[in-house]
């Protein structure tokens, strides 16, 4: 007997190219365990009301490794309908929920835009039931980004939880670092509050941000890579110049882990 999908419809708005920070990094990050893979399968979880995340995530991802698979799964039966002229060689979807119905461990779970709209008491339960579901050397990419893609928040996991916590924005549209937080993923969205470690990080983004302004005149990476150098003094970032060039840093999620988490 088929199970029921474990979860509820969220409301399913998407864009073409809204999570090409995210797939990007995942390409750079997790490619060399997707080629590790015998046969390596990813899940785009809840992709929506249309299939654009899961075609791009098929094309960027195989630029890394082009066995890569990818199963777009909705627990909406009518979008998976809709979604289903659109496989193709390497692509399918099917119907389900944070059970995760396949028959063997994906290498990647990516949930971008699907947990914001739960409870921040939910979050803890989901993930472990998702990590539970990854092959050994898996990857669950869990966060939010904004309704085109320029700001973006995640948190990536293992199967033993949670390990670092990305930020990634289009520089050109920064004004201050801290802006990030309107897309806090929901394990830290209502955290960033003072006494906090995710508001501590955003404020010392901040701070090094201002004082980084005499390098606007040579453009705002410029200014990113000296801002990111600054706060790498006293949080445990796990990249380097290369991503940050992108705009991004990564920061352990033993540093901004909330006491609840």
């Amino acid at each position: 007997m088929h199970q029921r999908p474990i979860g509820t419809a969220t409301r399913g708005t998407t864009n073409p190219n809204r999570l090409r920070r995210m797939d990007r990094w995942i390409a750079a990050i997790h490619g060399p365990a997707l080629r590790r893979e015998v046969s390596p399968v990813a899940v785009d979880l809840g992709y929506g009301a249309a299939p654009w995340t899961a075609v791009e995530l098929l094309a960027r991802l195989r630029t890394a490794e082009p066995r890569t698979r990818v199963v777009g799964i909705e627990i909406d039966p009518a979008r998976v309908a809709a979604a289903t002229p659109y496989e193709r060689e390497g692509l399918t979807f099917v119907h389900g929920g944070f059970e995760i119905p396949l028959a063997g461990r994906p290498s990647l779970i990516r949930a971008a835009n699907v947990l914001r709209q739960y409870d921040e008491g939910d979050v803890a339960a989901v993930w472990r039931r998702l990590c539970a579901r990854l092959a050994p050397d898996g990857l669950l990419v869990e966060g939010t980004c904004d309704e085109i893609g320029r700001r973006h928040v995640w948190v990536a996991l293992g199967p033993e939880g949670p390990r670092t916590v990305t930020f990634a924005t289009r520089l050109g549209s920064l004004d201050r670092p801290s802006d990030l937080a309107e897309r806090l993923p929901k394990a830290l969205i209502h955290r960033n509050v003072p006494g906090e470690p995710v508001h501590a990080f955003l404020r010392d983004l901040d701070r090094a941000w201002a004082t980084a302004s005499p390098y606007a005149s040579l453009g705002a990476r410029q200014r990113w890579i000296t801002t990111v150098r600054t706060v790498s003094a006293d949080w445990p970032l796990t990249d380097d110049v290369r991503r940050w060039r992108q705009g991004e840093v990564t920061v352990r999620w033993s540093a901004l882990r909330p006491g609840a988490l």
